[in-house]
């Protein structure tokens, strides 16, 4: 799951050098995945976009997303500079990880008890340390410049390969859960509103209005202009703080009383919602673009510490907040457990309604880059971009049929933070550097980061039994009903 600044504070964030000025866009990429996964932008000019061609610009960044599997190209281009403060780097880490698990740690803290919090926090803690050692990977080889340049790094193309694939599958699983939270909202949004269907339909009424607003988001994927992409996904930041604002509201104006008490602990569900804490801090695989475009990167461990305590505090008081107004009635999705009838829950559901719209273009990129740089020289730029949006459009029609068919917005998430965030934010960066640093690192490293190893692998092991049982209940209870 990526995150967000508006398009109108990109100059401040990534400043121009002049050569280009006349033609260039400044474009801020959003949220991973878990993203909900938002980070710096990228800088191109049209005309390299239109015939894609490499751009002879003198780059100041560059598409973090796109550079995960698109580093061939990034080694051709000409260095780029690093143009990004300690502060604007803080924000846009901190952009990058607030996402869709904002959503669902209210449910998760309700359901695991006031202690989990203790988990939540102590994932942030790994997290953060993990996004140093990704950090300390790329120091000792500076021609890495992504998560998947890390992995080959370390353990050649089967490193390559195996980070790639689960990077495609993160963002396949995110955008499903985007898919189903759509579908939820849009049925919580139009609950009062009759839809007549034709006699031959057998959908209902919130299945017609998930494909509706599908539909509506499906002309983005044929995008090729990465400002629009970029407006996209500016909006979708803009989305997360209206959610979070609209909770707060609740809660400050006493709209719903927090008279909720939050059960100690229930140790038979934190393996189900460790997946949702581990979702909510995915967001590693466009940590090394940051890194390379910082001014000054040996303040990268320190960027890492201020933007994971800063979303931690974040999670962890929207967490108590919705569990003490809504207590055990609260839902998957916070908006959804809100007083329907209010103008406040109205902007709310509108805002989660229009976030997945936001995304899909965002998220597909990486793979459109890829298919099209795969395609042959000889075919023209417009068969191109036909190839491009029928695949984009087909992939999309997949996703939305899978979300239909598995409308459980938790259980969806929590198996994408257990069988592959978890690997990308925890197992994956101690594996590349204990391979990396074999020969120097001292014993009580090495010690815990094996440790760190064992502790990810057996909190997604059980996480995805877990979270797979539940989803397979919920799927035989709605077959039998």
């Amino acid at each position: 799951m990526w995150n967000q600044i508006r398009k109108s504070s990109g100059k401040l964030f990534f400043p121009e050098s002049a050569d280009c000025l006349s033609h260039r866009n400044i474009q801020v990429a959003s949220e991973t995945v878990h993203g909900e996964k938002l980070a710096p932008g990228w800088v191109t000019c049209d005309a390299c976009v239109e015939e894609s061609k490499l751009c002879k610009c003198d780059h100041s960044t560059q598409d973090l997303k796109s550079a995960v599997v698109d580093e061939a190209d990034v080694e051709n281009h000409p260095d780029h500079q690093a143009n990004s403060s300690f502060a604007h780097s803080v924000i846009n880490m901190i952009g990058m990880l607030i996402g869709l698990g904002q959503l669902s740690t209210p449910y998760a803290l309700e359901n695991g008890g006031w202690v989990s919090a203790f988990l939540l926090v102590g994932i942030g803690v790994i997290c953060a340390y993990t996004s140093h050692l990704l950090g300390k990977c790329l120091a000792k080889n500076p021609k890495s410049r992504s998560y998947t340049d890390i992995g080959q790094h370390a353990f050649g193309s089967k490193g390559r390969v195996l980070a790639t694939t689960f990077i495609y599958l993160e963002i396949f699983m995110s955008l499903v859960s985007y898919t189903i939270s759509l579908h939820d909202n849009l049925a919580t949004v139009f609950a009062g509103t009759q839809l007549r269907l034709p006699a031959w339909a057998s959908l209902h009424k919130s299945q017609l209005l998930t494909m509706m607003g599908v539909l509506v988001a499906l002309p983005t994927l044929w995008l090729r202009d990465l400002s629009s992409i970029s407006f996209l996904s500016s909006g979708g930041i803009l989305m997360s703080i209206v959610i979070f604002t609209s909770v707060s509201c609740t809660a400050i104006f006493h709209i719903v009383k927090a008279n909720h008490s939050i059960p100690a602990l229930h140790l038979r569900k934190i393996p189900a919602i460790s997946g949702l804490y581990i979702f909510s801090y995915a967001g590693h695989i466009v940590f090394p673009d940051l890194y390379k475009s910082m001014k000054d990167p040996s303040k990268f461990t320190k960027v890492s510490i201020v933007s994971f305590a800063s979303v931690t505090a974040l999670y962890a008081s929207l967490a108590f907040m919705g569990a003490k107004l809504f207590g055990p009635e609260v839902s998957s999705q916070i908006t959804l457990s809100m007083p329907r009838h209010h103008f406040i829950t109205k902007i709310a559901l509108w805002a989660t309604v229009l976030t997945p719209m936001t995304k899909y273009a965002l998220e597909f990129a990486p793979f459109a880059i890829q298919l099209e740089h795969s395609l042959p020289n000889s075919i023209s730029s417009r068969t191109k971009t036909v190839v491009r949006g029928a695949v984009g459009s087909f992939l999309l029609l997949v996703i939305l049929a899978l979300a239909l068919s598995v409308p459980y917005f938790e259980h969806v998430l929590s198996l994408t933070g257990s069988l592959v965030s978890v690997s990308i934010c925890i197992v994956f960066p101690c594996a590349f550097y204990i391979k990396l640093s074999w020969p120097q690192i001292s014993r009580p490293v090495l010690t815990l980061n094996v440790i760190l190893v064992a502790f990810g692998f057996l909190l997604g092991v059980v996480g995805t039994i877990s979270s797979s049982k539940l989803l397979i209940t919920s799927l035989e209870r709605a077959r039998h009903a």
